[in-house]
């Protein structure tokens, strides 16, 4: 073997060698691609319409500002004002502060009025923390439930999750989704709208030894309420007890009206006996709950729970639930005069199920897998509503 041949060698080994430690140091990652869609038909869903409050022009400085109206272009019209201040005004401080108030003051007012809309009225001037609070109050605001009437919905959607790691063991995640079409909750018989097809940001999240973080604006649910309200949440294990807390961080979580809360959940297992706290603390109060599971056998699972909203009664509730041979019955009943009673069945990708409460309201589904990532849903409800079509995994 000449020097030459040698030296080649040596050289491929060397750079052989770097590549593996570059590898070996790499944090390892993946992103995972899935779609779904879904078609069928609907009438009578439960629908709240949404309505836009676009923002005026002008506001009065006048703190007992009567609540406005809103035009055929949305554009939302001011009451009895006295001395407005022109959009070309730089506002003072003094009239900053009024405005704010009487802001608020219209804003539920137009409410009680209308039912159904929130008055939003825009402060022209400039003064930078006023610019920013009208951004955050800019949007659109649910108006009053109704029924859908008569349709037809299809929709589609792609997911994308990324998933990683870092060198020293803390896993991270994140995902974007993009959905479009009219959907369907077939699970609450509602009617969600049309999705703009535009690119949605998911929760992003660190784990580790330290437990899971989840930062996600407006996108993690409320631990005791199941509301879709905070930003960020904790969740880690201590000893046999697993615990849980959200939060509201954002700019309108400042603000009570828009729904400032912390929440907590704490779960543990003894002696087969599963006990689950749940709170929350928002501007109403504080809120919790206290529920407990005890699988007596196989079959057979008992339930209890105590549940006091803020400002009320606590409400006592204890159920029953049993599976056999496909066939499920749950009951419920609480100290407050409310009942459930739900009737399952399923066999080979088949199943029905019924439910009933104390004011007759009933609903029956029934879903069936087609295979190939495909499945079959219809519904109707003792309410005339009724929906029926399939749904696509891929």
């Amino acid at each position: 073997m000449n020097n030459s041949t040698r030296n080649l060698k040596m050289k491929k080994l060397l750079i052989a060698s770097t590549a593996l430690v570059a590898t070996a140091g790499m944090a390892s990652a993946d992103i995972t691609i899935t779609g779904h869609a879904a078609a069928g038909i609907y009438s009578g869903l439960d629908y709240t319409a949404p309505v836009v409050a676009k923002l005026g022009k002008t506001i009065g400085t006048d703190a007992s500002m009567a609540a406005g109206t809103t035009d055929a272009n949305g554009n939302v019209t001011q009451g009895a004002l006295t001395a407005p201040v022109a959009s070309t005004t730089t506002a003072t401080t003094t009239q900053v502060a009024t405005q704010r108030a009487a802001v608020h003051t219209a804003e539920r007012a137009l409410a009680v009025s209308t039912g159904n809309a929130l008055a939003i009225l825009v402060l022209e001037g400039n003064v930078a923390e006023e610019k920013a609070e009208l951004a955050m109050m800019e949007g659109t605001v649910a108006a009053a439930e109704s029924k859908s009437g008569d349709g037809v919905y299809s929709n589609a959607g792609v997911d994308f999750t990324m998933t990683g790691a870092t060198d020293n063991g803390i896993s991270f995640s994140a995902s974007v989704n993009i959905d479009a079409g009219m959907e369907v909750d077939t699970g609450d018989f509602e009617l969600d709208g049309k999705d703009g097809g535009t690119a949605g940001l998911g929760a992003v999240t660190m784990s580790g030894a330290f437990g899971t973080l989840t930062f996600d604006e407006s996108g993690i649910d409320n631990l005791y309420s199941d509301a879709t309200t905070h930003d960020v949440s904790y969740a880690t294990t201590v000893g046999a007890v697993a615990l849980t807390v959200g939060h509201s961080v954002g700019a309108a979580a400042a603000d009570t009206d828009y729904g400032k809360a912390t929440s907590f959940s704490a779960s543990t297992t003894q002696s087969g006996m599963a006990f689950t706290l749940t709170g929350s603390e928002t501007a109403a109060g504080t809120s919790a709950s206290l529920a407990m599971s005890y699988a007596l056998n196989d079959t057979v699972t008992i339930t209890a729970d105590t549940d006091q909203v803020a400002g009320a009664e606590s409400v006592q509730t204890i159920g029953a639930a049993t599976t056999l041979n496909g066939v499920s019955v749950s009951v419920e009943s609480a100290n407050n005069s409310t009942w459930d009673v739900d009737l399952g069945y399923s066999a080979g990708g088949f199943a029905l199920t019924y439910g009933v409460d104390e004011t007759d309201t009933w609903t029956a589904t029934a879903t069936s897998a087609l295979g190939g990532g495909a499945t079959f849903a219809a519904g109707v409800s003792s309410d005339n509503e009724m929906y029926a079509g399939v749904s696509f995994a891929f």
